[in-house]
């Protein structure tokens, strides 16, 4: 379960701990979108979402997991296949009730928060930014915009589909260089809920059987 919960929270985002400073081609439509999506995220005291997270290879996803997410400012809440995964803004714990383990660490700067914030930003370092058009992506008419690295990251694209009028992520695609293919699915998108004091707060007296690992 940590394998997996890694390949999400870090593995697929790639994208965002990448940085280079080669010249980019980043088209104004693109641009715009994007900036727009990250400012209306940015403006919410806290979001929510389902998703749905699949894997496969070529453009085959052979594998989906359920998952939900919670996040407000810089720290959040990750479920998924009955392993969570709590960012408080200091450290990252990865909580396992199958193996009753759970991990502690802070990040580094190979690890970045599992956030929509990390594919609408983070196309700054190191892509050409490619708005390629409209296309219907789970009943919505969404801009689709391409992300290609402009070194060698072991990525071969990303794809990346809005809701311009919500400006809202709808889907992020990540195809690697091994031919191995990431996808999450946003579903049940909320924002600026009420949510308790404690939603980003590990409490080791909840989890006494469990064996910890501070790395």
């Amino acid at each position: 379960m940590q394998t997996l919960l890694k390949k999400i929270s870090v593995g697929i985002l790639v994208i965002a701990t990448t940085a280079s400073f080669s010249a980019q081609k980043i088209d104004a439509k693109a641009k715009s979108i994007l900036d727009a999506v990250a400012s209306n995220y940015k403006s919410k005291n806290n979001v929510y979402f389902k998703f749905i997270y699949g894997t496969g290879t070529g453009k085959n996803v052979t594998k989906t997991e359920p998952g939900i997410f919670y996040s407000a400012k810089d720290q959040y809440k990750l479920k998924i296949m009955g392993t969570e995964q709590i960012f408080d803004g200091n450290k990252i714990y990865n909580i396992s009730a199958e193996d009753q383990e759970i991990t502690v660490a802070k990040p580094t700067g190979n690890e970045q928060m599992f956030s929509p914030l990390n594919y609408i930003e983070e196309y700054k370092k190191g892509y050409h930014v490619k708005y390629v058009g409209k296309l219907n992506v789970n009943g919505v008419n969404a801009d689709y915009i391409k992300l290609t690295p402009t070194t060698d990251n072991g990525i071969k694209e990303v794809k990346l589909f809005v809701n311009g009028p919500k400006k809202q992520l709808v889907k992020i695609e990540q195809y690697s260089k091994d031919n191995n293919v990431s996808v999450i699915a946003i579903q049940d998108y909320r924002e600026n809920q009420k949510l308790s004091n404690t939603m980003f707060t590990f409490n080791k007296d909840n989890y006494k059987n469990y064996f910890v690992t501070e790395l």
